[in-house]
């Protein structure tokens, strides 16, 4: 499978994914999973992803100062998210791979169109005690099934009006306990492939190089444009996905 054009596909990928992540500060996981899915399918895409995705929220959940006191906040959201995520990954190897697809495609529209909505929802803290598990257990589970992991959740820790860096850091820590609940799952139900696995920790080199990049150019370009773009590109891409899922 692992032949020059593909390898040249995920180098391209990653470096695109790790500079939407050193501009804006998210994106990585995203970005990988739904242009990895285009050319390789969700199985495949949602392996190739995990090591470069970990290993960037790892990095990005601790460098900060509000590292214990996000996870304090929000533990309860992370476990339900785990379980949920591993509640249903065992599904990926028995469930239609078009319908997991498509509701990819729908996710990450969903998440595109939430970013370049001028709405905003209201502040809901005050029920951050049951919300929280709920969000995390609902975002889990869509995580199983199709490997994202930024609707609902990244909406709700928008909507909570965090600080940017403490936002920054709890998405960090979010995504880093997806990844590791799925990177699991998956090895659970034999759906590692140790070629996959090496390309995927391969991967690492260029998405470093695009965050670094990323992070250069953050200061000559205007993010509130960016994030536009970022966000448009992802309804086009997404609403891709479910077109190829249709097909």
């Amino acid at each position: 499978m692992w032949e020059a054009d593909t390898i040249i596909i995920v180098s391209v990928t990653f470096v695109l994914a790790g500079f939407t992540k050193g501009v804006v500060g998210l994106g990585l996981p995203t970005v990988s999973l739904a242009l990895l899915t285009v050319f390789f399918g969700l199985k495949d895409a949602m392996v190739l992803m995990l090591i470069p995705s970990f290993v960037t929220n790892v990095w990005q959940a601790l460098a900060g100062p509000h590292f214990r006191e996000l996870m304090r906040r929000f533990w309860p959201l992370m476990v339900a998210g785990f379980l949920g995520t591993w509640a249903t990954a065992g599904l990926i190897a028995k469930a239609d791979t078009a319908v997991l697809t498509a509701v990819l495609g729908i996710s990450i529209a969903v998440y595109a169109g939430f970013g370049l909505s001028p709405i905003k929802i209201p502040n809901p803290e005050k029920h951050e005690g049951w919300l929280s598990p709920v969000t995390g257990g609902v975002t889990g589970a869509l995580t199983g099934l199709t490997g994202s992991f930024v609707v609902p959740s990244v909406m709700y820790f928008q909507s909570l009006q965090l600080p940017r860096d403490y936002l920054v850091q709890t998405m960090g820590a979010w995504f880093s306990v997806a990844t590791l609940a799925l990177g699991l799952a998956l090895g659970f139900q034999d759906l590692l492939p140790v070629d996959h696995g090496m390309v995927s920790a391969a991967a690492l080199l260029p998405a470093a190089f695009g965050m670094i990049a990323g992070q250069m150019v953050r200061r000559r370009l205007s993010e509130q444009v960016f994030r536009k773009v970022f966000f448009v590109s992802l309804l086009l891409l997404g609403s891709y996905i479910i077109f190829l899922s249709l097909r």
